[in-house]
């Protein structure tokens, strides 16, 4: 079984993977493989809500960092005024996925992607983590 999850995590065939960052002042689209997730992302099945906020954006940026520094297996990259990047690694294989949060004040909003490094499919680890801090958001509020 452990054989079969590694073929498949780290298959080939995927897209090369856009490097974190803001591009034209978006996040990177999705590569055609099911291992990413996007609040920006055109195609359905990637797409994802972004995180709703009230108040200030540098209040938002603050409860978001906490959510992200109670999680395990996280690293922060970048933290800047509108945009985050966190590390996520598996506990078991320690594949890295690459975490991004841009804020848009004038949305109340944090635009949200989450994909794999490697592999082809993430069994939906990517979607779940996020519904997992947007209830974590949520619940600081």
């Amino acid at each position: 079984m452990a054989l079969l999850v590694l073929i498949m995590t780290t298959g080939c065939g995927a897209d090369k993977i856009a490097p974190p960052g803001i591009v034209k002042g978006r996040l990177a689209p999705c590569p055609s493989s099911p291992n990413c997730v996007s609040s920006q992302a055109e195609s359905k099945d990637k797409l994802i809500a972004p995180i709703r906020y009230q108040g200030a954006p540098e209040d938002a940026r603050q409860k978001l960092v906490k959510v992200l520094e109670a999680m395990s297996h996280v690293e922060i990259k970048t933290d800047s005024d509108l945009y985050i990047h966190a590390v996520f690694r598996s506990a078991v294989f320690g594949f890295a996925d690459d975490v991004e949060f841009q804020i848009a004040p004038d949305q109340h909003c944090i635009h949200v992607r989450s994909a794999a490094r490697t592999g082809y499919y993430d069994f939906g680890v990517n979607r779940r983590r996020i519904e997992d801090i947007r209830k974590r958001f949520e619940a600081k509020e």
